[in-house]
């Protein structure tokens, strides 16, 4: 196709679902949206859009020329994310994602590399979910479990998060804690609402207790830590995060099964770059005082 243009545009009338959603996405009036859709259809010789009161809709045939359009706005989108990452300076952004749980021993390596570098402008993404290294969505990612399969990226592995079961001041007051081993079945669990979760500790409970003890599930840990300290029941938690916790009790000795390991993963277009290894210097450097 000759005009980029106007399948770009098409893609983002189809994206949004409007004329003024694309236009101002792409930057241009909205006078320039139908006239790019209206020669796009015109030049193709078909319709690609059905026009209603709520705005377009993907025909058939539009849906097969944007399905095109969208693979080729990712890949630039990717190319992008690789050249901004590509320069030997070590300036501009530092994007790095991980688990919210470890953001309080993370947080303090990402300001001391800002000081040391103040060209840099730091981007911490924390949450489940897993941002695309390949599309340039981050530099890099801190992940805990089974050992990452994505293509294209560099692993190293680089830590184990212990975990320990806990109780708080609340629940123990309440229910006491378990005798022993077989007494779990008798209490009250905090746990992961995916039981299809890869994490060690929420396999391991799931095995050791009805599912009908975990009486307060959530998607994440941060939630799972906050309901254990207000009392919901008996969970899992990082060692980092149960340290100095007065509020909390052991309920059995830690486990190595129930802990994760701990991956640094970059893309190959990236791991190269000055930016990202003096970052993963620095990092490696500081996590060896770390007790995870």
């Amino acid at each position: 196709m000759d005009n980029w243009d106007e399948i770009r545009t098409a893609y983002q009338v189809a994206r949004l679902g409007t004329v003024s959603g694309a236009a101002e996405i792409l930057g241009v009036h909205h006078a320039t949206v139908i006239r790019h859709i209206d020669a796009l259809e015109s030049r193709l010789g078909v319709k690609l859009f059905q026009r209603h009161a709520r705005g377009y809709t993907a025909t058939e045939a539009g849906s097969d020329l944007l399905q095109v359009a969208q693979a080729t706005d990712d890949q630039f989108t990717q190319l992008l994310g690789r050249i901004k990452g590509r320069g030997q300076g070590i300036s501009g952004e530092l994007v790095v994602t991980t688990l919210v749980g470890l953001s309080p021993i993370l947080c303090p390596v990402l300001v001391e590399f800002q000081q040391a570098h103040p060209g840099i402008t730091v981007r911490f993404l924390t949450g489940e979910r897993l941002y695309r290294l390949e599309y340039g969505e981050a530099h890099v990612a801190i992940r805990a479990g089974a050992i990452p399969e994505q293509p294209d990226n560099v692993v190293q592995p680089f830590a184990r998060m212990r975990i320990t079961m806990v109780a708080s001041d609340t629940y123990v007051a309440r229910f006491g804690l378990p005798k022993d081993e077989t007494d779990l079945v008798n209490h009250r669990f905090v746990g992961h609402d995916d039981p299809e979760s890869r994490a060690p500790f929420n396999r391991w409970l799931l095995a050791m207790v009805p599912r009908d003890r975990l009486v307060f599930t959530t998607m994440d840990n941060q939630s799972m830590r906050d309901a254990i300290i207000a009392g919901a029941g008996i969970g899992f938690m990082p060692v980092m995060e149960r340290h100095g916790r007065t509020d909390l009790h052991d309920v059995m000795p830690i486990r190595d099964e129930w802990s994760a390991p701990m991956w640094i993963v970059t893309h190959v277009d990236l791991h190269r770059s000055a930016k990202v290894q003096a970052f993963l210097t620095l990092l490696k450097e500081r996590a060896k005082g770390w007790t995870c």
